[in-house]
């Protein structure tokens, strides 16, 4: 049975067998006895991804990977960092150093911060995520054309991601069938990703996709 490790756009983390290509952390969330989550969904307001493969770390997943058999961080999976990114992460400092550093600076340009740090970053993203209480807001059919490739939406219950002009449906296998955005009119539809990290993609941040978005 799939442990409760994988991460959908809304940040909420379930059981299914699809791993994706990305893992990441919020902290130490799991019993590594039961190999079950705790009933708090983070620890840390830092939400990070990282790389699946990282200089032949090998890692049981929600086991005890401290000295001393002590549990070490979680192990979340995503589809891919478009996901990661709608549920409130961004990229680590330690596996994926060129890639945050990017990111950080991006945010530092966006918000005209002349020195920017990865714990503002954090401060900003905690309050707007959707999983640590934050309140996607409302965004009507006309302004999807405004809106960068790599930010995620969500129609009810279904969570599409937007790419060339289009909305691609998620699921944890991969991105359905394009959508014209004229399609999605007459329902509500809320942002997904956070304000912050729209920013970010606005300034080239460009995230990485599933093979299934170029399909």
């Amino acid at each position: 049975m799939p442990l409760q490790n994988r991460v959908d756009p809304f940040g909420a983390i379930h059981a299914v067998p699809e791993r994706g290509l990305f893992t990441g952390n919020r902290g130490i969330i799991h019993d590594p006895e039961t190999k079950t989550l705790l009933k708090k969904r983070w620890a840390l307001e830092a939400w990070i991804i990282c790389v699946c493969q990282f200089r032949n770390v090998r890692r049981e997943p929600m086991g005890r990977n401290r000295p001393g058999g002590k549990a070490g961080w979680t192990e979340l999976f995503f589809l891919d960092e478009v996901t990661a990114l709608a549920a409130g992460h961004r990229p680590c400092f330690f596996c994926r150093r060129e890639r945050a550093s990017d990111f950080v600076r991006r945010f530092g340009e966006a918000s005209a911060i002349a020195e920017p740090r990865a714990p503002m970053l954090d401060k900003r993203l905690h309050k707007e995520r959707l999983a640590s209480g934050g309140q996607p807001p409302t965004v009507k059919p006309e302004e999807l054309a405004t809106l960068p490739d790599g930010s995620m939406i969500t129609v009810g219950n279904t969570a599409y991601a937007l790419r060339g002009g289009k909305a691609l449906r998620w699921s944890f296998a991969g991105y359905g069938t394009p959508a014209a955005f004229g399609d999605l009119a007459g329902r509500p539809l809320r942002l997904l990703t956070p304000a912050t990290t729209i920013s970010v993609l606005r300034q080239g941040y460009a995230p990485a996709w599933h093979p299934s978005a170029e399909a």
